[in-house]
């Protein structure tokens, strides 16, 4: 596993050396997240650390990556490139939803038809194979990458959680890969992962810098990529290897459970209240663990805790339970959870209220 660990040490190193500087030239120029009223910060703080993050896996997966095994790797850049772009601009200078969209339909489109990585089927969801034709899968691969970018866009709201859940996502598809031969895309995932887990040291509660749009792109992209080709490559292995999964869609819904969940959760209520799904307000899951008196430390260590449970579980009961018996557990587990815990706010509410 020679490849896959100094990438990540190789990431980790510069994204280390990388972001005090940052931080310095962020505060000589004012470039700061100035607290608004749906902050869960009082402090201005640093926006760049997307910026270390980039260049650190970037650099990485261009040293170590092995080209002659990954010739669709110059898109996968290229796709990076194009939401690093709109990522840094935004975190100086605020972007229209309309127009980050427009850059995550390009970087999508890049990925899909010339690097490859879109479905290629249903893999039994709701009975289907591949039975629904070509244009299905495209529109839904191009559902997929973008669900997935903004999930991490929208988790990224108090220190540590984005980087962390990240992380842990990468190395779970990281060491998947390389146990089934994809020294590659193991490459690439622990390489991000190492850029993530550097800046983690300066994100974590009280955070000297944010990742910004700029480094939740990024790890929503990876994370996109990476849950494509383990469904496409998982499905595809032989009955009986040792790493293949039963269910697989359920499987990797499962890895991805906290931001995916979250977000269509917060999609859903927006739109059901007459807002755009895009409406900004305080409904996620990290909001509301604050708002119950948590700290940000506290709020990311149960999240934590909770995407690995779901992780987890659906390794132990993918065969058990199959497809569509594991992905209604995940969701009735993740509705009873977040029920349970908007009536534990709703009672906390209450409590404070005066007399």
């Amino acid at each position: 596993m020679h490849l896959p660990a100094i990438s990540f040490i190789t990431a980790f190193a510069l994204t280390f050396f990388a972001i005090p500087p940052i931080i310095e030239i962020a505060r000589t120029k004012h470039l700061f997240d100035i607290p608004g009223e749906r902050s869960s910060h009082k402090v201005a703080t640093p926006s760049l650390g997307g910026v270390a993050i980039f260049a650190g896996a970037v650099f990485s997966i261009v040293l170590w990556t092995p080209f002659k095994d990954f010739a669709n790797l110059q898109y996968i850049l290229g796709a990076f490139l194009i939401l690093f772009l709109i990522g840094v601009k935004d975190d100086i200078s605020p972007v229209s939803p309309g127009k980050k969209m427009i850059a995550q339909l390009l970087a999508a489109a890049i990925l899909i038809f010339r690097s490859d990585i879109r479905l290629e089927g249903m893999y039994g969801l709701l009975g289907f194979h591949d039975e629904l034709g070509g244009l299905v899968f495209i529109l839904l691969s191009f559902f997929t990458i973008i669900v997935i970018v903004n999930a991490f866009n929208l988790l990224d709201g108090i220190d540590g959680l984005a980087g962390s859940v990240g992380a842990i996502i990468m190395v779970t598809f990281g060491v998947w890969f390389y146990l089934t031969g994809h020294v590659e895309l193991s490459t690439v995932a622990f390489a991000s992962a190492g850029a993530v887990a550097a800046f983690l040291r300066f994100n974590y509660s009280p955070a000297r810098i944010f990742m910004g749009d700029t480094g939740s792109l990024f790890i929503g992209l990876v994370c996109a990529i990476m849950s494509i080709r383990f469904i496409n490559f998982n499905y595809a292995l032989e009955d009986g290897h040792p790493y293949k999964f039963a269910g697989t869609p359920a499987v990797a819904i499962g890895i991805m459970m906290l931001p995916l969940f979250d977000t269509l959760r917060v999609f859903i209520t927006r739109i059901f209240r007459g807002h755009s799904p895009f409406h900004p307000d305080r409904r996620h899951i990290h909001h509301m663990l604050i708002d119950f008196g948590m700290t940000h430390l506290q709020a990311t260590a149960l999240l934590v805790f909770v995407q690995m449970l779901f992780t987890v579980l659906a390794f132990s009961f993918h065969y058990s339970l199959g497809l569509h018996r594991l992905l209604l557990l995940e969701i009735i587990l993740a509705i009873g959870m977040t029920y349970w815990l908007h009536l534990n706010i709703v009672k906390h509410r209450r409590f404070r209220l005066p007399e």
